[in-house]
């Protein structure tokens, strides 16, 4: 099953056999792989090869340990172009998934000086606080937090928010022109995992990003946890 003679380590030949075996669905997300000696008999190597190959596919988020119970083959990971402009719910749509809120809470505060520099307000005007989680399928994808200035949509509602809240922007006659957004790496503190049901300290991509309207008015700001073992971004770059 493995070439001895290439070059290739026997752990990467390892891993690639896996990922064929998940892509052609002969293992299936959810199921348990076979154990290290069933794998190590299987592929004719080390225990120390196989669990090194195990530990890189883990790291990647293809597969996931459960502690007591053995390792399985996790969910494949939604890839998100960084290229276009659209809201969850278009894209989760665009998918063929049912997208869903669970709104946490809906107020409207004062900026403060920090939040008010990104989003071109005076410090004292007022903005919408948005808490809630987002769903495709009913499972839990993201924690986001939301500010949108209230003076530019004073009529806004918790029923607007809960269906898509670009399509509402551009029903007032806005045109949605860009926006900025910056991803690192997180872990999930005790209120990120009990929101999105995953262990406490578990992968997170944090990602903010402020959009603005094609005069130059920023008009939303969106600080997101996205689930690391549901969503990876993808981006095209091109050499100037």
């Amino acid at each position: 099953m493995l070439n001895k003679q290439s070059p290739l380590p026997m752990y990467y030949q390892i891993e690639e056999d896996i990922k064929k075996r998940i892509a052609k669905q002969e293992f299936l997300p959810g199921e348990s792989i076979p154990s290290e000696r069933a794998l190590t008999e299987m592929y004719d190597v080390s225990r120390m090869t196989v669990r090194q190959a195990v530990n890189n596919l883990v790291q990647e988020g293809l597969l996931y340990r459960e502690k007591g119970k053995g390792t399985f083959i996790a969910e494949a990971k939604m890839e998100q172009s960084l290229s276009g402009l659209t809201s969850f719910t278009e894209d989760m749509k665009r998918r063929g998934l049912k997208p869903g809120n669970k709104l946490l809470s809906f107020e409207v505060k004062e900026a403060g000086s920090p939040l008010a520099k990104k989003l071109g307000m005076e410090a004292d005007e007022r903005v919408y606080e948005v808490r809630r989680v987002r769903l495709a399928d009913d499972v839990p994808m993201a924690l986001e937090t939301t500010y949108i200035p209230y003076g530019l949509m004073p009529e806004l509602t918790e029923e607007h928010i809960q269906q898509s809240f670009y399509a509402y922007v551009e029903a007032l006659g806005f045109t949605i022109g860009r926006a900025e957004q910056a991803i690192e790496a997180a872990l999930a503190d005790e209120y990120q995992a009990e929101a999105l049901e995953i262990p406490l300290h578990a992968a997170l991509l944090g990602i903010e990003r402020l959009t603005f309207t094609t005069d130059g008015r920023p008009f939303e700001l969106v600080q997101s946890a996205y689930r690391a073992d549901r969503y990876k971004f993808l981006a095209e770059i091109h050499r100037n």
